[in-house]
């Protein structure tokens, strides 16, 4: 990244929100276990709409199906850590690159997650998040995730989307309902502290 890319990328952290940036360019976790394609609608305190389509690898070895735990690793990656990372890097006028040096995100915990549906390799989703805490650099996040109808153009879709139609998880009958995810919670490491704990 060239210097006048950072200093646009460093912009869009300290004003802006996720929506069209790459989740690569946020995300710590190496490109095999990055679950996030792309970020539609983000309010930095409130929360945030992403998708992910999954891959062969995904699925590999179960039944073409993406399993529930890769859902909530999913629904963790799109929100509290996007989310926190987002909110980080404009606490400390930073972008992530910087953190990376710094923390690890961790899950602290996960509260009672139901699933009433599933998703197979060939469907795409949603993670639909909404923030209840953030201090300290821990995050805890509400949501749903839900299969996305074929051919949907996502970006345009949430192009008027706000806050109150998140909280009330206002979105068409045409997006079928996967998951629902209450209190997952995470928190960013100091890296040093990190190594104590393994």
């Amino acid at each position: 990244m060239t210097e006048e890319e950072k200093a646009g990328y460093l912009n869009t952290i300290m004003t802006g929100n996720l929506v069209g940036i790459d989740p690569s360019q946020l995300l710590l976790h190496g490109p095999t276990k990055r679950l996030v394609n792309t970020y539609h609608w983000h309010s930095p305190y409130k929360g945030i709409v992403a998708s992910y389509a999954p891959t062969e690898r995904d699925v590999e070895d179960h039944f073409g199906v993406f399993r529930g735990v890769d859902q909530i690793e999913a629904f963790a990656q799109a929100t509290i850590v996007s989310c926190a990372t987002f909110l980080e890097c404009r606490k400390l006028n930073c972008t992530p690159d910087v953190l990376r040096d710094k923390f690890v995100p961790a899950f602290i915990s996960i509260g009672n997650v139901n699933f009433q549906n599933y998703l197979e390799l060939g469907d795409r989703f949603i993670s639909l998040g909404n923030i209840t805490f953030y201090k300290w650099r821990q995050m805890v996040c509400d949501g749903n995730i839900y299969k996305v109808p074929k051919g949907m153009n996502l970006d345009e879709y949430f192009s008027d989307f706000t806050e109150e139609r998140l909280l009330k998880y206002d979105i068409s009958k045409d997006f079928i309902k996967v998951a629902e995810l209450h209190d997952i919670t995470g928190r960013a490491i100091l890296i040093e502290l990190f190594n104590k704990l393994a």
